[in-house]
């Protein structure tokens, strides 16, 4: 036999000797433990009923007058978006395929940017019909008219929102 080996079977069988061993009693279980199995039953808590103060909000004027007024300031945003709408095409179309930080990539952002800012007119005309959708579902108030007219203002910025999401994708 040769004595070089002698060392390396020696110390092999000292690593193997040890896997050998159990450690039961020095690391825990990894099993389930009996505080983490879910048993026994749960006491509803009993809640106070809460007392909701009224919402208070301007109208200025009727209900009917605001909610026109609001709808035709989206409209008009949503205008002005369409009117931007050309000229952010025609940028991000020169700017398809062009690398990230290019100067026509960051033409194409500011375009979008600007879209961005003209869709903003829209939401925040649809944030005021939100306030009073809100209003009028706390104090349990008819929201019809407020519904449709926030609909109507949500199917616009949904427009934008769509025109945006479709011109980002050809510059990214």
């Amino acid at each position: 036999m040769n004595f070089r080996k002698l060392p390396v079977l020696t110390i092999a069988a000292i690593l193997l000797a040890g896997c050998a061993t159990t450690a039961d009693d020095r690391y825990p279980s990894l099993g389930t433990r009996d505080i983490e199995r879910a048993e026994g039953s749960f006491e509803p808590v009993e809640t106070e009923e809460l007392d909701v103060p009224p919402v208070e909000v301007d109208q200025g004027t009727n209900l009917a007058e605001r909610l026109d007024a609001l709808v035709a300031q989206a409209r008009e945003a949503h205008a002005g978006f369409l009117d931007a709408v050309p000229t952010a095409e025609s940028r991000v179309k020169a700017a398809a395929g062009s690398s990230v930080g290019s100067d026509g990539w960051a033409v194409a952002q500011v375009a979008l940017a600007d879209l961005d800012s003209a869709r903003s007119n829209a939401a925040i005309a649809l944030g005021d019909l939100d306030i009073l959708f809100t209003a009028a579902t706390v104090q349990a108030d008819d929201a019809t008219a407020i519904v449709a007219a926030r609909d109507s203002v949500i199917a616009l910025v949904a427009e934008e929102d769509a025109v945006l999401e479709r011109l980002r994708a050809q510059v990214r």
